[in-house]
């Protein structure tokens, strides 16, 4: 691995065990660190936030350069610790993820969900993530983490069904609220926890052309301390800072003019007994333990090669190797010294060691009629076009070949706008013949053998560790790989030539890169969509996959090709159930029963049809609309068919059940509420039906003048109306029918409780079945005679009226 990873290495294991060790009760650990030595520069507070199953959400937090500390506080009503976060399943474990400089992205390959302690970070590449817990409240410091771009991603549940189509979407929600405060030094020169550590910026200025080999660099930046001379004491530091604003060839650090000074004076002391050691870290303070690289500045000048672009921190820390641990200090040294550094930058169009290999800076193009900050990357002074390829041979005709054999490089240098780092570069290199190329990417700096974020040798060494680094084609001829969410900044591309000694081979090799905003196109099988993060400043994409598919880039079968004919065959075929209602109702003459069953079976068979990617006879959208209203509206009327109230009013209760469940099936038709919304306004339209029936057919009951009070006093005529009731009732209903029909109608219930992604299509046929099959039992239920005691009242009094008449008419 890359040398600067350690740098991030050390920097994320200090992240992970400060957030689930300092503070894992959320108790807040402010207090201990606030001064009077810094202000806050920005305090953010983002409100109630709800994440339903497989739903994310990215907040993005700026340290400027001066920053000082971080805080974060978060609540949620997640109820999880570290024993049950294990046994939860990843679909539906809430997690949080922390990444500098890019949005994290726990599905690119196999997240690791562990306790940190236990797990270990392998630098840049890799973001750490760990279950969500109830309260999080963290402070880092510039000691901790550098400045720049941080992202925190929550995740409600992950895994490849996280992007994969769904019908219904089910799984628990929960939700938290944030808050994000960011501190600076009132000093702009004190750094440290406590910004009690002066850190002293070297004054840079360009060099005489007498001191520069002109041939081989265009600049030498000199830097000095502003204090020619400083002493201090053995072991007490001393801090510097130092800008690098482009890519260089080399920093060198050095000390001069050293002296000690020795109290008492001992003259077998000597300059070899003491160690003027250096540490540098980019981007926050190194110490001891934690640096990037280190060197003993009274042996020999600090170099470092191809230094990142960006602030450097520099520690000089005087060491006596004559004390012993343990024994009283015999010697007070304090040493005396003047720091110098000095930047070389190569000449324009040459970089690499010595300045001898080619360098190009490639050019911007945007996509047309693209998403946002989709482009292509040409060398300056191509001409542009539609393709992002352009050939090697001719930038490649002038590299050097001065260097040792298979150690000549050809870079290339592209930049990430801000903004973007949503979106994935992507790099191709195909050949007429074997292609005989390395690819090494570094994120500001150019990179080498020893120092690389990312790279491609051959089939067996690549960068497959990383989960940002997707490998989609190699082979001798084609290379096609992607960074995944990239940094935003410069970034540095470099081509190590194989087998330099060989003449070059008559094909022709192009490469191409360029900035997507999602992996292939969704590999064929999904939609590429784009959102912003909380701060609404960060662009990303993601893929929203079909139903066979998967992913952070839907290339997961999750569903095989057999396996789809077969699920769309039972979701399909499973409405055939409605046939049986159907047929029931037109043997009874209930016609609109018997169009509402139907339309429901053959609405439900297409949308099934288009949401397995079948035929789509029309809109998805409408076809989805239409298959929830009519199975609603089918529900609603199996109720509404028990009573035995006249066709008006049935007219009336059906165009206020269809406004409600139309208004129901247009705003989230899936969630799992409506079915008991259904069943209840199907209760609801019964006992309607039923208490107009009742006041129709026994208006000495209900509102009737003189209905006696005394009567309501009377035990025997309630003991009687009860009994009636009864009576009335069990004749109403055919009671084997209609417990059948609540059994089914508790299968269907079951069957929608146990769908999941994986089982969805055979629990869904389930459902299909026994909810029509209920309905068939429920229209069964109905006895035949309703209708006709409905009627006899009516014909015995017009009887009796007429016999009334006839006497009247004889006694005349």
């Amino acid at each position: 691995m890359a040398l600067n990873s350690t740098q991030c290495h050390i920097r994320n294991l200090i992240l992970i065990l400060l957030v689930l060790f300092s503070c894992p009760l959320g108790i807040h650990c402010d207090d201990e660190l606030r001064t009077d030595n810094t202000f806050t520069i920005s305090s953010f507070n983002y409100p109630h936030i709800t994440l339903q199953p497989f739903d994310l959400r990215y907040i993005r937090v700026d340290l400027p350069p001066w920053f000082s500390a971080v805080s974060v506080a978060l609540i949620s009503d997640v109820d999880l610790d570290a024993s049950t976060a294990e046994k939860v399943s990843k679909s539906v474990l809430p997690i949080i993820c922390f990444r500098d400089g890019s949005l994290p992205l726990p599905d690119a390959l196999n997240t690791s969900v562990k306790d940190p302690t236990n797990s270990g970070v392998n630098g840049l590449d890799v973001e750490q993530c760990f279950p969500m817990q109830k309260n999080i409240s963290l402070k880092l410091t510039n000691e901790q983490i550098s400045p720049g771009i941080w992202y925190i991603g929550l995740f409600n549940g992950i895994g490849a069904t996280s992007t994969q189509s769904k019908m219904i979407v089910r799984g628990p929600a929960y939700s938290f609220t944030a808050n994000i405060s960011v501190e600076a030094c009132t000093n702009s020169m004190m750094r440290g926890k406590f910004c009690n550590s002066t850190v002293y910026p070297l004054s840079c200025s360009i060099s005489n052309a007498s001191e520069v080999n002109k041939s081989m660099v265009e600049n030498m930046v000199t830097c000095r301390n502003n204090f020619e001379t400083v002493c201090v004491q053995e072991g007490v530091p001393k801090l510097y800072s130092l800008d690098i604003m482009n890519m260089v060839e080399k920093m060198t650090i050095m000390a001069a003019n050293v002296t000690f000074q020795v109290t008492p004076i001992n003259s077998t002391f000597g300059a070899n007994d003491v160690n003027l050691m250096c540490f540098a870290r980019h981007g926050a303070l190194p110490s001891v333990t934690l640096h990037d690289y280190s060197c003993n500045l009274n042996k020999a000048p600090f170099v470092i090669f191809s230094p990142l672009i960006g602030r450097w921190y520099i520690s000089i820390i005087p060491v006596n190797l004559t004390k012993n641990i343990g024994e009283a200090q015999k010697n007070d040294v304090r040493v005396c010294y003047s720091v110098e550094s000095q930047v070389l930058e190569c000449p324009s169009g040459k970089a690499g060691p010595n300045c001898t290999m080619n360098s190009y800076v490639l050019q911007t193009f945007l996509r047309r009629g693209s998403t946002p900050f989709e482009s292509f990357y040409l060398p300056i002074g191509s001409v542009p076009s539609d393709s992002a390829n352009f050939p090697l041979q001719p930038l490649l005709s002038n590299s050097s070949r001065i260097g040792e054999p298979d150690n000549t490089w050809t870079y290339f240098l592209l930049d990430i706008p801000s903004g973007a780092p949503g979106g994935n570069i992507h790099i191709r290199l195909s050949s007429d013949s074997k292609i005989n190329y390395e690819v090494y990417a570094r994120f500001g700096g150019l990179p080498s053998l020893d120092n690389w974020d990312y790279y491609y040798a051959n089939k067996t060494r690549r960068s497959d560790p990383s989960m940002f680094f997707v490998l989609y084609e190699s082979s001798d001829d084609k290379i096609d790989f992607y960074i995944i969410y990239a940094r935003e900044g410069t970034w540095g591309f470099g081509l190590r030539h194989l087998n330099t000694s060989i003449v070059s081979s008559k094909g022709q090799t192009h490469m191409s890169l360029s900035l997507e905003r999602c992996p292939r196109r969704c590999s064929s099988h999904g939609y590429c969509k784009f959102s912003f993060d909380a701060s609404g400043l960060t662009s990303y994409s993601f893929c929203s996959c079909d139903r066979n598919h998967g992913g952070f880039d839907c290339s997961i079968e999750i569903v095989s090709h057999q396996g789809h004919v077969k699920e769309s065959i039972f979701l399909i075929v499973s409405n055939a159930a409605a046939i049986l209602p159907a047929l029931w109702a037109l043997r009874q003459k209930a016609f609109s029963e018997w169009i509402l069953f139907t339309s429901s079976g053959i609405s439900s068979a297409l949308y099934h049809a288009c949401d397995v990617g079948t035929w789509c006879v029309l809109n998805y959208n409408v076809l989805q609309f239409m298959d929830f209203w009519l199975s609603f509206m089918a529900v609603v009327c199996t109720f509404v068919y028990l009573t035995t109230i006249d066709e008006v009013f049935k007219r009336a209760i059906h165009s206020a059940v269809a406004i409600l469940t139309a208004l129901m099936a247009a705003t989230k038709a899936t969630r799992s509420s409506n079915i008991v919304l259904v069943i209840v306004i199907g209760g609801v339209g019964l006992l309607v039906g039923w208490l107009i029936e009742l006041s129709s057919k026994y208006r000495s009951l209900s509102f009737s003048i003189g209905f006696s009070f005394n009567s309501i006093n009377s035990l025997e005529t309630i003991k009687q109306w009860l009994y009636n009731l009864m009576k009335t009732l069990l004749k109403r209903f055919r009671w084997g029918f209609l417990l059948a029909g609540f059994a089914t109608l508790a299968m269907a219930g079951i069957s929608w409780d146990l769908e999941t992604s994986q089982t969805y299509w055979i629990w869904h046929s389930m459902w299909h079945i026994t909810i029509y099959t209920s309905s068939f039992f429920f229209l069964c239920s109905k006895a035949k005679n309703v209708d006709s005691e409905n009627q006899s009242p009516a014909s015995g009094n017009y009887a009796l009226a007429h016999q009334d008449s006839h006497r009247r008419g004889t006694r005349r």
